[in-house]
C-alpha cells in the first residue's frame, strides 16, 4: 500500500473535524508528564474541546484552501489541535488555564472564527467568558434594573400607603371647615 493511501484517511480525519469548527488552536505539548495530558484531555473533553496529535504535513494538508491556512507557519516542532465546533473560545481558555499549571504547554497560535491569532491574540481570546456565562451576564444585567425599579415602587408603595392615610385624614378636616367658615362668612354678611 502507498503511503499516499495511508495519509488520505489521516487528512480526511482532520479536515472533517475543522469544517464546521468555530476555533482550531495549535499548541507545542512538549514536556507534559503523562498524569499532565491526561488531564489536561480530560479538561478539554469536559469542555466540549476535541484534543488531537497529528503530523505537521497532515495537518498542512488538511488546513489547504481552509480559514485554518494560516496557521500553517506555525506547524514546525511537535504540535497538537484542540477544536471545538459549539464554543469559539473553549479551546484557548482551556488550554490557556491548563497551561498556567504546566508551563511547558505553549499555545502557538489559533483561528476563531476565521481570524488567525498568534499566542497573545490567543491569550486575549482566552480571557474572553464562555457564552453561557456572557448570556447570563446579560440577562443578570438587563434584569437588574427592572427588579431595582419594583423595589423602589414597592417601597414608595408602602410608605406612601401609610403617609397618604396620614395627609388623606387633614385634608378631609380642612375640607370640612371651608364650608362651616364659608356659610359663617356668609351669614355674617
Amino acid at each position: 500500500m502507498a503511503k499516499v493511501e495511508l495519509k488520505q484517511p489521516i487528512v480526511e480525519e482532520i479536515s472533517a473535524g475543522i469544517k464546521d469548527a468555530q476555533s482550531v488552536v495549535l499548541v507545542d505539548y512538549r514536556g507534559l508528564t503523562v498524569e499532565q495530558d491526561t488531564e489536561l484531555r480530560k479538561n478539554l473533553r469536559e469542555a466540549g474541546v476535541v484534543y488531537k496529535v497529528y503530523k505537521n504535513t497532515m495537518m498542512n494538508f488538511a488546513f489547504k484552501g481552509t480559514d485554518y491556512e494560516g496557521l500553517t507557519p506555525y506547524l514546525n516542532g511537535p504540535s497538537a489541535m484542540a477544536y471545538s465546533t459549539t464554543d469559539a473560545t473553549a479551546p484557548a481558555r482551556v488550554l490557556a488555564e491548563f497551561a498556567k499549571k504546566a508551563d511547558k504547554l505553549e499555545i502557538k497560535a489559533g483561528v476563531v472564527e476565521g481570524t488567525v491569532y498568534d499566542a497573545k491574540g490567543m491569550s486575549a481570546i482566552a480571557s474572553i467568558p464562555s457564552r453561557e456565562v456572557l448570556i447570563s451576564r446579560l440577562l443578570g444585567s438587563m434584569q437588574s434594573p427592572i427588579t431595582n425599579f419594583a423595589r423602589v415602587m414597592n417601597q414608595l408603595a408602602e410608605k406612601g400607603g401609610a403617609s397618604a392615610c396620614k395627609s388623606a385624614a387633614p385634608a378631609e378636616e380642612a375640607a370640612a371647615e371651608a364650608p362651616a367658615e364659608a356659610a359663617t362668612a356668609a351669614a355674617e354678611e
